[in-house]
């Protein structure tokens, strides 16, 4: 691969770590303007699985059937549903730079999910990253911050949302080299919706919050992915998601500046550990580059 070839994947995963960070403070802000976090979720999906229903209908690519099908609608409702329900609802409760670090929980439970599921061993490498990720929750909950609300609350939504967004990794690792990444979307993203739409209170939205959802839509969900994917083809995937990982400092970064939302000391520690974990996780898996 060439040096502007890997460079052009480079700035597709650092748009895609960019458009993410974003995801928390368009849905602050949409918030903000009277939208309940189960709303900002429904039209996310709907929004944005009709983008990626044009797009492959558009390039006829090839759907899923049968029991592909019917695995790809239960992705839907939890990997879409709750995840992006659970997303919103930790950033009402805590804030946008908690939520953001919260889902970074995810690789912790891919490795646990990985041993239970699948039998994969636990070596030092996953044990020590599980218990950074465990340490890390703990001292953002004692350590909390200015504009922040460590709760309870907020740190079960987080987890749930760091939880559901695993099983992006494990559905991904099955699906994605046998289908077409917009064809996926396209079916999980609407099934997503419908499964939010009977919990979702809909009300009287004004022209700016009709641009916010617009700009979840198409910058934070379908953009994002589709500049994800991208990079991917021209990246390894280790790096990929060490880049990636970028996300919650821009959340974090936009908060502070936006809603003066400030990480204490040791709750910095804490997020540190839990990006550090992840980082592990990622960069442990593979002795060499593809």
């Amino acid at each position: 691969m060439t040096r502007r070839a890997s460079g052009w994947a480079t700035l597709m995963v650092l748009t895609a770590a960019f458009l993410w960070g974003l995801l928390g403070i368009f849905g602050k802000l949409a918030q903000g303007l009277g939208l309940s976090p189960l709303e900002i979720a429904f039209w996310r999906a709907a929004l944005g699985g009709g983008l990626y229903l044009i797009h492959a209908l558009v390039t006829r690519a090839e759907f899923p059937r049968g029991r592909d099908a019917l695995i790809t609608a239960a992705f839907g409702l939890t990997g879409v549903s709750v995840f992006y329900a659970s997303y919103q609802l930790a950033v009402r409760s805590g804030g946008a730079s908690l939520a953001s670090v919260l889902l970074y929980t995810a690789p912790a439970f891919v490795a646990l999910m990985g041993w239970l599921f699948l039998k994969e061993r636990l070596g030092l490498r996953e044990l020590a990253a599980v218990a950074g990720t465990l340490l890390g929750i703990s001292l953002i909950s004692l350590g909390g911050g200015q504009g922040m609300h460590p709760s309870a609350t907020a740190l079960a939504w987080g987890l749930t949302a760091g939880f559901t967004y695993s099983l992006y990794y494990l559905y991904g690792k099955l699906y994605f080299p046998r289908f077409a990444s917009v064809a996926l979307y396209g079916l999980a993203l609407p099934v997503g919706a419908v499964g939010l739409a009977p919990l979702t209170h809909f009300v009287h939205k004004s022209p700016q919050a009709w641009g916010l959802l617009a700009l979840i839509a198409f910058f934070s969900t379908y953009l994002a992915y589709l500049a994800y994917s991208a990079g991917l083809k021209g990246l390894p995937a280790t790096r990929a998601s060490v880049i990636a990982s970028l996300e919650p400092v821009v959340a974090s970064l936009l908060a502070a500046l936006l809603f003066a939302e400030r990480l204490s000391a040791l709750a910095l520690l804490g997020a540190g550990l839990v990006l550090g974990a992840a980082l592990l996780l990622s960069v442990g898996g593979e002795k060499k580059e593809p």
